[in-house]
């Protein structure tokens, strides 16, 4: 694929994924985490599966982080992931939950503790 001169590519991003959308890429959040299960890749993959396990092997990474790796839109990955999910190539966890909110009394409470060992 030779780029534009702007770094953008000339074929358009869904036909690495051989114009397929499946339904299940909707479950995967840009957030949630790929995993490789560590086998050999089966021959028969397209190009673009190829080099998303590439991408991840001997570790996880996000999904936005794949694709910023691949210089895909997310949601070319999105279902590639999805696809090599099927064949069980692939593991997906959700993303991690934001911590719950701090209570403000709590670390004033602390605040206050460590200022009083201070002196």
């Amino acid at each position: 694929m030779t780029p534009h001169r702007g770094g953008r590519r000339l074929v358009p991003a869904f036909l690495s994924t051989a114009g397929a959308a499946p339904q299940d890429s909707a479950s995967l959040e840009r957030l949630s985490v790929l995993t490789a299960d560590g086998g050999p890749a089966p021959r028969d993959l397209p190009a673009a599966q190829h080099a998303l396990l590439d991408v991840l092997d001997g570790g996880s990474l996000t999904v936005v982080e794949a694709a910023a790796l691949l210089r895909l839109p997310v949601s070319a990955v999105r279902v590639l992931a999805a696809a090599l999910i099927d064949r069980n190539l692939l593991r997906a966890r959700a993303p991690i939950p934001p911590a719950a909110r701090y209570d403000p009394d709590l670390l004033k409470r602390v605040a206050d503790g460590l200022r009083a060992l201070k002196h």
